[in-house]
């Protein structure tokens, strides 16, 4: 578990920080008094956890595209930025079919501009880029893939966010070995919690449909995926970052994602909210035959565990509860910053 003390007063440049999990790293980083500069290209389509929470108010907010390279030199060289984290990305798989050539320019040579800007900042000490447990080969195998499998995701997404894996590695061999600065890549599985309004995934459905007080429509009940409170890999995100700040021998490719008990088909992880929400929600089975998906994924985070003494604090029951608590406080119009801040305070005194 990291020290949420070492953030106090470090510069902590995040991309994707108006995003799901980048809100959330927001507020932990802003809440520990890490110095937090976010760049994002702020795309608002949709309701953002990020406008709701009211952390732009607390720290300083970049519009800009990770595309565009200038920018970013220009940002890294202003506010010199200790510690690197890249979340920035176009995360959908189905969205990735419909427009793959803006897939690819975001999540690869997004990645390439990122690490240049790390390069040419020498204040940076700490580099983290989060890619995904779908970079892996994905052989549709009932154990969990390693660090040490093969690359290549089968979709768009999939395998841009493979690419900006190795975009990473190259980097790291070529330039940041001799420099000096940490880097270290995290895959990480399925996460849920309050406050991700995204298309085309679960537990967004759910709450959707849960608000609206309709069926929640699930398209495929049978895929198996791990999934995860998105506080679990923000504080593995922290810790990795933190660790190899301190000691760059902890640099390295890891994956994060829940004990094996909490890999649910879809169906099943439908069933827990629908039990946790009441009020007499229900689910139907409507297999739309959309685009090739994995039917099984699953990782092993023995490397993690290992390496730093960690594991999953809340199972998949408490990770839907804590979902629902947030979301039924979102409808309800209530203070959804307040619902945050305490399910972080109760996760950081459960570690």
């Amino acid at each position: 578990m990291v020290d949420l003390n070492f953030f106090k007063g470090k510069r902590v440049l995040l991309t994707g920080h108006t995003g799901f999990k980048g809100s959330w790293m927001s507020v932990v980083l802003a809440n520990a008094g890490a110095e937090v500069i976010g760049y994002s290209s702020c795309s608002k389509t949709e309701t953002r956890l990020f406008d709701l929470c009211g952390i732009k108010d607390q720290i300083t907010h970049i519009k800009g595209d990770v595309r565009d390279l200038d920018h970013l030199l220009a940002v890294f060289a202003e506010h010199q930025p200790q510690i690197v984290i890249h979340m920035a990305a176009q995360p959908i798989v189905r969205d990735s079919y419909k427009d793959p050539v803006g897939t690819y320019s975001t999540n690869v040579m997004g990645t390439v501009n990122v690490c240049e800007a790390v390069r040419q900042t020498p204040s940076v000490r700490s580099f983290l880029n989060v890619t995904t447990d779908k970079v892996y080969q994905n052989n549709e195998w009932e154990w969990g893939y390693r660090e040490n499998e093969p690359l290549d995701g089968y979709d768009p997404y999939s395998n841009s966010k493979s690419c900006s894996e190795l975009v990473t590695h190259s980097y790291q061999r070529s330039f940041f070995a001799e420099s000096g600065v940490a880097v270290s890549t995290a895959r990480a599985g399925n996460v849920i919690g309050g406050g991700d309004f995204a298309r085309d995934r679960i537990i967004p459905d759910c709450v959707r449909a849960a608000v609206a007080g309709r069926s929640i429509v699930v398209r495929n009940p049978f895929s198996t995926r791990p999934y995860q409170h998105v506080l679990e890999p923000v504080f593995a995100y922290l810790m990795i970052a933190a660790k190899q700040y301190e000691d760059p021998s902890f640099a390295g490719y890891y994956n994060v994602g829940p004990d094996d008990r909490d890999c649910y088909q879809t169906g099943q992880l439908v069933d827990v909210f629908v039990k946790e929400w009441g009020e007499g929600l229900s689910w139907v089975n409507e297999y739309d035959g959309g685009p090739h998906e994995a039917n099984f994924l699953k990782l092993d985070c023995s490397k993690l565990k290992n390496t730093f003494g960690w594991a999953p604090r809340w199972d998949l029951a408490e990770a839907v509860a804590k979902t629902v608590e947030w979301s039924k406080a979102w409808a309800a119009g209530r203070d959804v910053r307040a619902v945050m801040n305490e399910q972080i305070r109760t996760y950081v005194e459960g570690c």
